[in-house]
């Protein structure tokens, strides 16, 4: 069967759903983590969050927020990066799933300073917070093109400094070897299912690039990365 790449599906995932129970979804998150794992994923955010804050001063206290932080895992990452590194990051999770913020919660060590609040990123709620860099890893695509313009330019003007995308490359090749891939190291059908969907929602650099004009006053890049990833780091002027 041929896969259809040529625009973004509008195919909903499974994670998405509100009756998906706290078990599945915990399967769910502990398969992407590996599939981060084994392939990098994760260095790709945190290697952006580095680049926005290198010029910031050491001492500062820095807000790092992320939209959709699922079971918080790149906060996870974030929080030993900054103590190793003796930074004073403050870190953020918001996510709109209960579950997952409950999820998160629990996985954190208990000296651990990450915050991790219910929120709708696209009620009014949003337009009270403000945060040196916002976060989006893995959450962009889940949304219509309509609605990424809406985050993307509230979350850039609520932005001090920027906004970090690591998300997924729409393209057939992708998608089979994700099936190969889910086959022989994925257990969650969760997962299994939501990882093609999600090649599918994903985005081809015309995408991104038609989104990246509707932010004119800012420096841009946008990179191609290991295993379909696209890293596109925001930079306010």
């Amino acid at each position: 069967m041929l896969v259809n790449t040529t625009y973004r599906s509008s195919q909903s995932e499974l994670m998405d759903q509100p009756n998906l129970s706290e078990v599945q979804l915990q399967l769910a998150y502990n398969d992407i983590n590996k599939v981060n794992k084994l392939l990098g994923g994760n260095h790709i955010t945190l290697n952006g969050v580095i680049q926005l804050t290198k010029d910031l001063p050491v001492n500062e206290p820095v807000t790092i927020i992320d939209i959709g932080c699922g079971d918080g895992e790149i906060l996870f990452r974030c929080e030993h990066y900054a103590l190793e590194n003796k930074l004073n990051w403050i870190l953020v999770g918001l996510d709109n799933n209960d579950k997952s913020i409950a999820l998160a919660k629990k996985r954190m060590p208990a000296e651990s300073k990450v915050q991790f609040q219910l929120m709708d990123v696209f009620s009014d709620e949003l337009e009270k917070v403000t945060a040196h860099i916002f976060l989006f890893s893995l959450t962009l695509h889940h949304f219509s093109n309509d609605d990424i313009i809406r985050i993307l330019e509230k979350s850039f003007h609520q932005a001090k400094t920027g906004i970090v995308i690591n998300d997924l490359q729409r393209s057939a090749l992708a998608y089979r070897l994700f099936q190969l891939f889910s086959f022989c190291f994925l257990k969650s059908n969760v997962a299994k299912n939501d990882g093609l969907v999600s090649i599918l929602r994903g985005f081809k650099k015309e995408d991104l690039r038609g989104f990246s004009k509707l932010l004119p006053q800012s420096h841009q890049q946008l990179k191609q990365k290991w295993a379909f990833r696209w890293q596109w780091i925001i930079q306010k002027k």
